[in-house]
């Protein structure tokens, strides 16, 4: 079987990366996205397990000190992180997995020498950000939480170039098409295909090889 190969997805806040990914995996077959583990309290709508899993501080803090965490980073005040277990397991029965993580959490799986694919989606522009983050947050975030998130994603844009590709969000349909062709074509990666690729060459033989390169 072939293992299931491991993609991240990094944007700044309010690019609508979380969107991306779950219309993303509903177009390509085969492909999970992960849900993350956070120490935040639950917003009005969010669902346990569907959303993320939500852990009490203490428990979050335990589940890092055992090491049951691909990756974790502090965002904007609260803790998030990527359960390596669920994630092994996913990939070992044959599953891409979907990381929907922050620059953070890109620099920590990359140190760990894992083979992957790392996306970092931008925004149009900077405008275009900030419309977005504040109809997205409407009367419910402060004006300085807003100047926070846009000062974050300024250092954010920079990392861009530490990763694989990048796309820009202009809308929904058209990122999730590109993200789509860098799964496939990811998926027809030499090592990717080993397996596969391994079993049919033998099918040929090496001698019928080597008379038809005579």
């Amino acid at each position: 079987m072939r293992r299931g190969g491991l993609f991240i997805v990094s944007a700044p806040s309010g690019t609508g990366k979380t969107t991306l990914a779950k219309e993303l995996v509903k177009t390509v077959p085969n492909m999970v996205m992960s849900r993350s583990f956070t120490s935040r309290a639950r917003r009005e709508g969010e669902v346990d397990g569907r959303d993320y899993h939500f852990v009490h501080p203490d428990r979050f803090t335990a589940m890092a000190e055992a090491g049951e965490f691909l990756e974790w980073a502090t965002i904007f005040g609260n803790r998030y992180g990527t359960g390596a277990i669920a994630t092994e397991r996913h990939r070992r029965d044959g599953r891409d997995v979907m990381l929907v993580i922050d620059v953070q959490g890109a620099e920590q799986v990359r140190r760990q020498g894992l083979d992957m694919a790392a996306i970092f989606v931008m925004p149009p522009s900077f405008e275009v950000l900030e419309r977005r983050l504040r109809g997205r947050s409407g009367a419910a975030a402060s004006e300085d939480d807003i100047r926070r998130r846009l000062d974050t994603a300024r250092s954010e844009v920079q990392a861009r170039v530490t990763y694989d590709y990048v796309v820009v969000n202009d809308t929904v349909e058209q990122c999730v098409d590109r993200l789509r062709c860098i799964v496939l074509a990811e998926r027809s990666r030499t090592n990717a295909m080993a397996d596969t690729t391994d079993t049919i060459a033998v099918s040929f033989g090496r001698d019928r090889v080597e008379s038809r390169e005579r």
